[in-house]
């Protein structure tokens, strides 16, 4: 029974992540697109979804535990799941604030280029969904892919925080909108983050293994 039930919480998480990564390409598409109903489908529509998967697990993990009582890696499995479920109701709101800065930038445009937010926003996801198949497979050497992506779109940020900071001091009109596109380069920054949180966890669940300090220990 213990079993069915975890079985059953990993479902719903799945399903949350399914919405959550969904959340984020729309975000992005958006605004590349200039489709101003695809943003707010994300703030109005989406974001409550998130919110209700968030609660529901959340009471899941509770019952659970007050129910079965579970040790060892049943009980790890339960704890982390209640940490990835809080990585992504954190990540849906990055999608907010990107979707938001989206729709500004749509009422605003200008001449500024987005031409590496696309390949940053492609790693995001691609980090997202390699978690997530990482624990469903409990696939220890994906979850290391996936820190180890980190710095490639921590690289990438920068990239475009540099490049604005120049273009803003030669042209101070269109600084709104420069920083605009930081906050949402940003916001991809910390999906990112969050979804190495959900790798480093995955290790933890199959291995027991702490590697939230794997960057010291690659050096």
């Amino acid at each position: 029974m213990l079993r069915e039930k975890i079985t059953e919480l990993k479902h719903q998480l799945i399903q949350d992540a399914g919405l959550v990564e969904d959340m984020i390409s729309r975000s992005m598409r958006g605004l590349l697109d200039k489709d101003a109903d695809m943003l707010y489908q994300v703030v109005k529509n989406q974001e409550p979804r998130v919110n209700a998967y968030d609660r529901s697990i959340d009471e899941m993990c509770v019952q659970i535990i007050a129910q079965f009582e579970p040790v060892a890696r049943d009980l790890r499995m339960v704890i982390m799941i209640i940490k990835m479920n809080k990585d992504l109701e954190r990540m849906a709101d990055h999608a907010v604030n990107i979707s938001e800065s989206g729709l500004y930038l749509i009422a605003n445009p200008s001449l500024i280029s987005y031409s590496d937010l696309p390949k940053m926003w492609e790693n995001t996801v691609l980090m997202l969904k390699n978690a997530i198949n990482s624990f469903v497979n409990e696939d220890v050497n994906m979850a290391q892919s996936v820190c180890s992506m980190d710095n490639v779109v921590d690289e990438a940020g920068d990239k475009i925080l540099k490049e604005l900071t120049v273009l803003m001091r030669g042209k101070k009109d269109i600084i709104p909108r420069a920083l605009a596109l930081m906050r949402i380069a940003h916001n991809l920054e910390r999906i990112a983050d969050l979804s190495t949180n959900i790798a480093e966890e995955v290790v933890y669940i199959v291995e027991g293994r702490d590697i939230k300090h794997h960057k010291q220990e690659n050096e």
